[in-house]
């Protein structure tokens, strides 16, 4: 399809499966992350193109998408991905701790969509644009020590929203996505408990999330906007009763 895209965090888990979708789409994929070995062997892998990026460092990140706005003219697909998860007890939480979930998972996507906002509007293409941001079943759900993933997770579900609403007018449709369980670490063994607890019969992997993002950025999908997809294998509308 040859849409220019750029992927937060791409180097592994979700992100990867991401940078790989899109390049089995004949697009040409970019990508940031701060695992560096990770990162190029995801590049290989794929042909994508990486960034190594700590994306709480607001300079780096926007230095990143200015130099791909200058090689490849603008970002059609922008897939705000990257995410870092800490549980700890509440009382044993850092706001230091706290602020790092939030800057990254959260701050980090107001950061790329704001430039790409301000990149569309000084070069005038208002043809075709699409935000996905990762958001998680844990803005909606919560257990003891999750405050700072959840308020980060929170605020992506907002952030949706409002990004949906103010670049309208650039035709640039937002949407979130919403995983449940994805099996992503390979040190993680699946109990076959574990995939029964799904109405779907398993436990999701980095290919159900990357097929419902390829759906959304289908150009004849605009008007799913503004909207922040579950795809949990249906777990979180099982109704579940202590025994």
């Amino acid at each position: 399809m040859n849409r220019r895209v750029f992927v937060t965090g791409g180097a592994h888990g979700i992100g990867k499966g991401l940078v790989e979708a899109f390049a089995r789409e004949g697009d040409r994929v970019e990508f940031c992350d701060t695992d560096v070995r990770r990162g190029a062997a995801t590049a290989a892998e794929t042909g994508a193109r990486f960034h190594e990026v700590d994306v709480t460092d607001a300079p780096s990140l926007e230095g990143c998408m200015q130099e791909i706005f200058a090689r490849l003219g603008d970002v059609d697909i922008l897939v705000n991905n990257v995410g870092i998860s800490l549980f700890k007890p509440l009382t044993e939480l850092s706001i230091e701790e706290f602020d790092r979930v939030i800057d990254t998972n959260l701050r980090s996507a107001f950061i790329t969509a704001r430039l790409l906002a301000r990149h569309r509007r000084r070069n005038g293409n208002t043809r075709y644009g699409r935000i996905v941001n990762l958001c998680s079943t844990r803005y909606l759900q919560s257990e003891a020590g999750c405050e700072a993933y959840a308020a980060s997770k929170g605020g992506i579900y907002a952030l949706t929203h409002a990004l949906a609403v103010s670049l309208a007018p650039l035709h640039i449709t937002v949407n979130a996505l919403a995983p449940g369980w994805i099996h992503v670490r390979e040190e993680e063994v699946l109990r076959p408990e574990d995939h029964a607890f799904h109405p779907s019969g398993r436990v999701g992997d980095p290919g159900d999330i990357a097929r419902m993002c390829l759906f959304l950025c289908e150009a004849a999908n605009n008007f799913i906007n503004g909207q922040t997809l579950v795809i949990d294998g249906g777990a979180t509308i099982r109704m579940i009763y202590p025994e």
